[in-house]
């Protein structure tokens, strides 16, 4: 019997999470009613017509990923939530959403494909929701995601009725990467990424409140941005609070070292005001972090795991707004 649990492996040799998000242009969330198997699409209420969408996709190569959700009475509900999350380009907070309302779960593909297409559905609907919290609950693909991920989704469910947060909509989710960090979360439309979360840092995230450091341990990183830059973006997290989260952010990388072992970064946020600044950072690799570890609980092999570090970062330029009375 296999008693290794790549979370705790992953806690013990005191991985640091951030860096981990993944960056991905379209997020496509199905709802779709348990049980899943290890490969989700293929579940048993997964319609073939979908299958052969998500197949055609990744033959195309395009920047989109599928994924189940379901909440507790996704087994009972007589209609099927489909919901489209596109990276906005340039300086953004996230991604725009789109949300469908579909009799059933085999009138997915063909709205999906309009979507890949461009063409509008009727089906397409108005929810006052703001945000979808998504939290891997994919226990057949990873068991750290049952071991972990269901028990906090089962906790946080009942949390959130008690914050009479309305406009928060909380999903199980089929895997999505960083098993290793159960439980581990998506935060849309924004698209950031959370491991290691317990009760009072997903509180502090829900609600914008509380110790900043806490995303010290439990942030993964921001999905809009390349993973090395995303040691930069905590760092900034950090230097500036909460108030980060209001911030419109870009992100590139400017130069590399032939090895890695060095990266020269630049990351623009705007602020709600207008004013708007750019910083640059040397981003280096940290040894004292950099890891051999296995991925996931199945894993056969271990594997090199990168980290980076903020060597030093300066601001470049600003345009700072001023009222005049």
């Amino acid at each position: 019997m296999n008693t290794f649990f790549c979370s705790d492996d992953s806690r013990q040799v005191g991985e640091d999470v951030i860096g981990s998000a993944t960056n991905y242009q379209t997020y496509i969330l199905v709802e779709c009613p348990l049980p899943w198997t290890s490969e989700a699409l293929n579940s048993k209420w997964v319609p073939q017509n979908l299958r052969i969408l998500v197949e055609e996709v990744k033959r195309a190569k395009l920047p989109i990923r599928f994924l189940l959700i379901a909440n507790d009475v996704s087994h009972k509900v007589n209609h099927t939530t489909l919901l489209i999350y596109q990276k906005e380009e340039g300086l953004s907070n996230g991604y725009h959403k789109q949300e469908f309302k579909l009799a059933n779960i085999e009138q997915v593909a063909g709205v999906v494909q309009k979507w890949i297409w461009g063409i509008d559905s009727n089906f397409e609907v108005e929810t006052s929701t703001t945000r979808d919290i998504l939290i891997c609950t994919h226990g057949s693909h990873d068991k750290c995601c049952a071991r972990y991920g269901a028990p906090f989704y089962f906790h946080v469910t009942a949390k959130n009725a008690d914050l009479c947060l309305d406009n928060v909509r909380i999903w199980k989710s089929s895997h999505f990467g960083g098993h290793r960090f159960a439980p581990t979360v998506i935060d849309l439309p924004e698209g950031r990424y959370y491991g290691r979360l317990d009760q009072d840092s997903f509180r502090s995230i829900l609600t914008r409140t509380g110790d900043i450091q806490c995303l010290h341990k439990v942030y993964r990183g921001w999905g809009i941005l390349p993973t090395a830059l995303q040691v930069l973006e905590r760092e900034l997290i950090l230097y500036k609070g909460w108030d980060w989260f209001n911030y419109k952010v870009a992100g590139k990388i400017l130069e590399q070292s032939l090895d890695n072992s060095t990266i020269l970064a630049e990351l623009s946020f705007e602020q709600p005001c207008g004013s708007f600044y750019t910083y640059q950072a040397k981003l280096v690799k940290d040894e004292t972090k950099t890891q051999q570890l296995k991925s996931s609980c199945n894993a056969t092999r271990e594997l090199v795991v990168t980290k980076y570090a903020v060597g030093s970062f300066w601001i470049t330029s600003s345009k700072v707004m001023s009222y005049s009375t």
